[in-house]
């Protein structure tokens, strides 16, 4: 008998892996009303040497696990067009199922501003330990290091143009095996954070079998700038700003949320979310941003609270004044380094010698911090890509293939927009239960 046959198998060890690789085992053994031979029906094969590594640094290692929407059509809004595929999907598991999946297994929730779920011990690894617990518990067939390396089609019926996938061939420690199955799952995820193994595979086999796929583009990823100013600011954080956005100078979109200087631009929740909308705009013209670190003062209370930093130091030098100022720590370096550079006011001079129209340019200024976008940047940096299967070649109550009989298509696979917040990985665990529990 050959012992490379299972009932099921899942490449693909991430989220949605593991979520579809726990589901199956659970169904199998619910299934055979708990016999103990339940286990070896279901192979799950990462090529990475160990599981869940992109799960692992999720949310810069805290783990955004989902987002507290409860209303599925108000959750679903966030997904763009795909919302009108997902109601069925996140109808069988939602919000609320994810809560009571990862609660009842030992891992209670918080939630924090923007309804954004994780774990309370912000631990991603917390959240990797509970997955990991449910595929082993389920007698799943774990095989790591083990890269896919064909996918082997047959066609059926008559070859009416309906097909099967027959086995998949692996590298491995133990030389070149080829397992067959039943059924499959694909979960290998899209293509960002490459480090993490994440390079885009699945989407190179689902094309060659027959599907549809639209090439994979950072869609929730950092902004690269040109000004040297914000780069001096690397690590810095706005906890509450608003940023405009600009298209040779007419203005296009506002944001407001959090945001981070980096040693290459921006980042943080407000410029990922705004980054899809920045890669539309940047054919178009020159893209530039105006940041203002006080949303809730306008221009005059503004210089009304300036004029009072002033009037308490009016025998100090200016440039040793900016930090009662700027919003953050550390932040008056980099606003020091930009008003020289545009020659706005002398720094050296004392408070109590700047004019009122060199006052009133310092608060024009520190209201709109100018930026210039340079563009996005790539797959290495985002959070998230979208790219993937066209929707309308998966059955999206099942995630079933269109195209192939015996094929289920997870998580980043799909072609399907969505901002940070916890939006990707409630993709993942949705699509992957349903997968999960549909296949068997």
């Amino acid at each position: 008998m050959n012992s490379n046959i299972y009932d099921v198998i899942v490449i693909g060890g991430g989220a949605s892996g593991l979520m579809a690789a726990g589901c199956v085992a659970e169904v199998m053994k619910k299934a055979r009303k708990g016999a103990s031979n339940f286990g070896g029906q279901v192979l799950l094969l990462e090529k990475n040497k160990k599981l869940g590594e992109k799960l692992k640094i999720t949310g810069g290692g805290r783990c955004n696990i989902t987002n507290a929407e409860y209303d599925t059509r108000e959750l679903l809004k966030h997904y763009g067009d795909a919302g009108k595929f997902l109601f069925s999907a996140f109808e069988k598991f939602g919000v609320k199922d994810t809560f009571d999946f990862f609660q009842s297994r030992g891992l209670p929730l918080v939630i924090e501003e923007r309804k954004r779920a994780f774990p309370a011990s912000h631990k991603a690894l917390d959240v990797y330990n509970v997955l990991e617990k449910y595929v082993k518990e389920g007698g799943v067939i774990i095989k790591t290091g083990s890269p896919v390396i064909k996918i082997n089609v047959n066609e059926v019926n008559g070859g009416l143009g309906k097909k099967i996938i027959t086995s998949v061939n692996c590298s491995g420690p133990d030389g070149e095996q080829e397992y067959f199955a039943k059924k499959f799952i694909f979960a290998t995820g899209g293509a960002s954070h490459q480090e993490t193994g994440s390079t885009g595979d699945g989407f190179n086999w689902l094309r060659d079998i027959g599907h549809t796929v639209v090439a994979p583009t950072p869609s929730i990823v950092p902004l690269a700038v040109a000004d040297e100013w914000v780069k001096k600011l690397a690590g810095i954080t706005l906890e509450d700003m608003k940023i405009n956005f600009y298209v040779d100078g007419v203005k296009n979109f506002s944001k407001k949320g959090r945001l981070l200087f980096t040693h290459f631009g921006l980042s943080g929740p407000l410029i990922l979310n705004s980054a899809s909308t920045v890669a539309d705009l940047l054919p178009a013209g020159t893209v530039t941003a105006a940041i203002d670190p006080f949303p809730t003062e306008d221009l005059g209370a503004f210089e009304k609270r300036i004029i009072g930093v002033f009037d308490g130091n009016k025998n100090k030098i200016l440039k040793n004044v900016l930090g009662e100022i700027v919003p953050a720590a550390g932040m008056a370096k980099g606003v020091e380094f930009l008003i020289s550079q545009i020659d706005l006011v002398d720094l050296n001079k004392q408070v109590n010698d700047v004019r009122v129209e060199e006052r009133k340019r310092l608060v024009r200024l520190l209201k709109a911090l100018p930026v210039t976008i340079a563009g996005l940047m790539g797959d290495d940096r985002a959070v998230v890509s979208d790219g993937g299967v066209s929707l309308d070649e998966i059955d999206m109550r099942t995630m079933k293939s269109k195209v192939i009989e015996n094929l289920y298509v997870t998580g980043d696979l799909l072609h399907i927009n969505r901002p940070s917040g916890g939006y990707s990985l409630q993709l993942c665990w949705t699509t992957g239960y349903v997968a999960g529990g549909e296949v068997v």
